[in-house]
């Protein structure tokens, strides 16, 4: 179930800005879940705060096949993701288990909904959260067009 979105590298950038080379496992967990909820917050007037919690918990769930300390039960099922459970997994483990971890779980997310919505509209809802598609990095300057 590979898409081109899986690979998107903006989200590799975006999880890279918001840690150091150096980060602890809790730096980073601390980081996928303030990412988290940007995502939810981007997502839940569109698909729903239920939807939102619907495909974390499927990416979990995905996840936890490479990573799986991540099956840890969520409680109220899938119609809530608990990121403070999310966020104490990632911070027990190493900085490479949780940086792994978090690289998968986001990754899986993104490539969800893409299937699920499109990827038009998921880079439209993403957008403030991940910046710009294809941004050139030898560009000095780049506009996004208006809406």
């Amino acid at each position: 179930m590979r898409s081109d979105r899986s690979t998107d590298p903006r989200l590799t950038a975006c999880l890279a800005s918001r840690v150091q080379a150096d980060s602890s496992a809790h730096e980073i967990a601390v980081a996928c879940g303030g990412l988290w909820q940007e995502l939810d917050a981007a997502l839940s007037p569109i698909i729903g705060p239920r939807g939102v919690a619907a495909l974390g918990q499927r990416s979990l769930h995905l996840a936890s096949v490479a990573h799986p300390w991540l099956a840890a039960r969520q409680p109220g099922g899938p119609a809530t993701l608990d990121s403070a459970l999310l966020v104490s997994l990632l911070a027990l483990r190493s900085r490479e288990d949780a940086a792994a971890a978090t690289d998968t779980f986001l990754r899986t997310f993104l490539e969800l909904l893409t299937n699920l919505i499109g990827g038009s509209l998921t880079e439209r809802l993403l957008r403030t959260v991940l910046g710009p598609p294809d941004t050139p990095t030898n560009s000095a300057s780049v506009q996004d067009p208006k809406p």
